[in-house]
């Protein structure tokens, strides 16, 4: 069966490295795809009629974990700290079977709504269900502590999980959460192990203020935690500049969110091309923050991937919506780099770069979405509008 050659063709063909086809055609061998062409498609070629054909959907953030709620965390506009003690209650109520049957749930909704691959951040130990059709994973061990103690032996229990799966990454989880130590033992585990490594960046002013004064409200919720550690803040002057060379020293870094990142930190971040920001639209929203400075990211060259952070944050896992969301509200984005976000941006961050593009040597995971478009204009509308579901 692996060898069975597919030969298939659409009213558009979107390979998302290059501009869209019109009614070229795709050949496929078992799982990979061996020639894309814009010529016209061979009498054996099988039509799927008004439909563009794009790549399956990467999600290069999420946390599987919290798939089996049924609603976010917290009303929207609720501030990061009061959340994160919110989130906090709720994992401490969780025990591995719980976990180990979220993450299940998960994975069904994301291939369910067209994902082929996941940057998921793992807090082991915890089992990943084997499932059919389940998308590829690539799991970022998450390192946190403001202790020695707790540090050392976060980290202790992410050395155990790499050894269990392959396709594993770094997550030391936030500044305000993680040592300064602590982040560069895990980008120089990154860069000695060419994996790559995710971690939270800039994600509310409140975090600005902790690391900037060693005030506000995320320190004051940390010490009604009891995790405060004197002299672990402020980090001085440019904490975000100090950041960023700090995480370029990785393999490959993914930086989330990113929502307060100012003008000279967006063009500190271009600087290192091995870094990626990871958006989440919705997330975002939830939030209530000001607009994303994801136009100005763009301008600068730096590389955009988008992720659904988690149902603690997200009404679903469905990434195709946060391309939607980004479509239908943020009309400064040029179509072609959202979509460029939802696969090839993200597939390169997580160091897959046979996914999230229709090419030679790629995997044949193909998707759709209904469109009797004329033009590449009318094609984004209906991309703006309409579903993706799984090529069959």
């Amino acid at each position: 069966m692996a060898d069975i050659s597919r030969l298939l063709t659409a009213r558009w063909i979107l390979p998302i490295t290059s501009g869209p086809i019109r009614g070229g055609w795709i050949r496929c061998c078992g799982d990979e795809i061996v020639e894309v062409s814009a010529s016209p498609p061979p009498p054996d070629a099988i039509d799927y009629g008004n439909v563009a054909i794009l790549p399956g959907l990467v999600n290069a953030h999420t946390h599987l974990e919290f798939s089996d709620l049924a609603a976010p965390i917290g009303a929207p506009s609720i501030s990061l700290p009061d959340w994160i003690s919110l989130v906090i209650d709720e994992r401490s109520q969780t025990d591995p079977e719980t976990t180990s049957r979220s993450i299940a749930a998960g994975l069904r909704e994301c291939h369910a709504t067209g994902t082929c691959l996941i940057g998921d951040i793992t807090t082991p130990p915890v089992d990943y269900p084997l499932q059919e059709d389940a998308p590829e994973l690539v799991l970022f061990t998450e390192v946190l502590g403001l202790s020695e103690a707790r540090s050392d032996e976060r980290f202790a229990q992410a050395l155990l999980h790499h050894q269990r799966y392959e396709n594993s990454g770094w997550s030391p989880h936030a500044p305000y959460s993680t040592t300064v130590a602590t982040i560069n033992r895990c980008v120089g585990e990154s860069a000695n192990s060419h994996r790559p490594l995710a971690m939270h960046v800039a994600e509310s002013p409140f975090e600005r203020e902790l690391l900037t004064d060693a005030s506000g409200p995320m320190a004051e919720a940390l010490k009604a935690i009891g995790v405060w550690r004197k002299g672990m803040f402020p980090w001085g002057a440019d904490p975000v500049h100090r950041l960023i060379d700090m995480l370029a020293q990785s393999s490959r870094g993914l930086l989330i969110h990113g929502n307060d990142l100012q003008p000279d930190e967006i063009m500190r971040l271009a600087k290192h091309p091995n870094l990626t920001l990871v958006h989440c639209p919705r997330t975002h929203a939830f939030f209530g923050y000001p607009p994303h400075p994801i136009n100005q990211c763009l301008s600068a060259g730096v590389p955009i991937a988008l992720g659904t952070d988690s149902r603690a944050s997200n009404p679903d896992l469905n990434l195709w919506r946060e391309v939607q969301y980004l479509l239908n509200h943020r009309p400064d984005l040029p179509p072609a780099e959202v979509l460029r976000m939802a696969t090839v941006n993200g597939a390169d961050a997580l160091m897959k770069r046979n996914f999230g593009r229709l090419e030679r040597g790629c995997v044949a995971h193909l998707g759709m979405i209904q469109t009797e478009a004329d033009s590449v204009e009318r094609l984004y509308e209906d991309c703006a509008s309409n579903a993706y579901q799984w090529l069959r």
